[in-house]
């Protein structure tokens, strides 16, 4: 007696031919949602620059800004730095994004309390956040505190207000 248990071959390329058709939906959505994902810590990593200027120029800076990254994540004597280890210094990246800070040099400024020499702080800053995928959004803020975007490398300024798109 022969036993007809099990699967046709008819039976499992059918089961195949639907898995295949799922995962031809679901893999879009799913590198949209990676993208978004980057997009959302490129934003967020101009954020923290925003708020780590802020604090350095009033506590640290004498009024005036950090010229790079490595100057806000170093921290003062008995103090913690401006801002994370994940953005230490200019051309990190984060998340596919390259993030970089810049300023215009103002001569007159003191040394601050974190080690940066005099004359080496920024009467401005300006902040850029390039993604290694050029289909992604380019972020970028400076002393205003917007963040703005645009479809290419955002030229900012100091205090640049029509670079790009500002962020709602």
């Amino acid at each position: 007696m022969k036993s007809n248990k099990g699967f046709t071959l008819i039976e499992l390329l059918i089961v195949v031919a639907i898995i295949g058709i799922i995962a031809a939906i679901a893999i879009p959505g799913l590198l949209r949602a990676r993208q978004s994902g980057n997009e959302a810590s490129g934003i967020g990593s101009m954020r923290s620059v925003n708020s780590a200027q802020a604090t350095y120029a009033a506590s640290c800076g004498s009024g005036f800004y950090a010229p790079t990254l490595t100057v806000l994540a170093t921290a003062p004597v008995g103090g913690t730095a401006f801002i994370g280890p994940d953005l230490n210094a200019n051309g990190v990246v984060k998340s596919t994004y390259a993030i970089n800070v810049g300023g215009t040099a103002a001569a007159g400024s003191p040394a601050s309390c974190n080690g940066t020499a005099a004359g080496a702080g920024t009467s401005g800053y300006n902040a850029t956040a390039d993604p290694a995928d050029v289909s992604m959004r380019f972020f970028g803020t400076n002393t205003s505190g917007t963040i703005f975007f645009g479809a290419a490398h955002l030229a900012m300024t100091d205090n640049s207000t029509n670079v790009g798109t500002p962020l709602q």
